[in-house]
């Protein structure tokens, strides 16, 4: 890969983190629930003092760690890579909630559009990341590594660590908040639609990149 390619692809990376951060903090404001991945952090947030973003990249760190211990010997210390994304992603997810702390929606109406509109952008951040094809986030790199040690397909892996987030993220609903927290219809919604809309997007994007990166 030629050096100028690689530099696009990083800031290809970098726009998409941007996008994604922003798509969490609509689904925040929404209040209908938040993509599986970001339901630990957000939940979290709402039981301790720490912010979004900080624990965002406290689980990706525990992402990280699973990885190291799933592979052993056969972890690629390249795959460490995977930290400082998660530090810029979780930084950015804390100044997207910050800018977006004073919109807030009025009825049910508006919030399902914040909520579809986080939905899209976190989309549109994920066909990103994997249309600069260099370093995947934390989340995505743990389902890569169940995918290789089970010999399960990437897709059930990804299915397998969202779903176990949504499920700790219900259990400390229910015993610190006394309700589904982070855990509602946006997070069905996020799901189903968001690999659908990346895979759409990366339908038009990954022949273009090909071409010029």
């Amino acid at each position: 890969m030629r050096r100028e390619h690689l530099v696009t692809r990083i800031i290809v990376l970098i726009i998409g983190l941007w996008i994604m951060a922003l798509g969490v903090a609509f689904s925040i404001q929404a209040d209908l629930g938040t993509s599986p991945i970001s339901s630990v952090p957000y939940t979290l947030s709402l039981i301790t003092p720490l912010s979004v973003g900080l624990l965002t990249i406290l689980m990706h760190v525990a992402f990280i760690l699973l990885q190291i211990l799933l592979l052993q010997k056969d972890y690629n210390p390249i795959q460490l890579l995977q930290l400082p994304i998660a530090l810029i992603f979780g930084f950015m997810t804390d100044a997207a909630v910050y800018l977006l702390r004073n919109i807030n929606p009025y009825n049910y109406f508006e919030s399902f559009l914040f909520c579809m509109l986080g939905i899209l952008m976190v989309a549109i951040g994920v066909s990103a990341e994997v249309a600069s094809d260099t370093v995947p986030l934390a989340g995505e790199g743990l389902a890569i590594t169940l995918s290789r040690v089970t010999n399960m397909k990437f897709g059930t892996a990804k299915v397998s660590v969202d779903c176990s987030l949504v499920l700790i993220s219900l259990i400390l609903s229910f015993l610190f908040l006394h309700s589904l927290g982070a855990i509602r219809e946006g997070t069905v919604l996020a799901a189903i639609l968001v690999g659908t809309i990346a895979r759409q997007i990366n339908k038009a994007v990954l022949p273009l990149r090909n071409k010029y990166l």
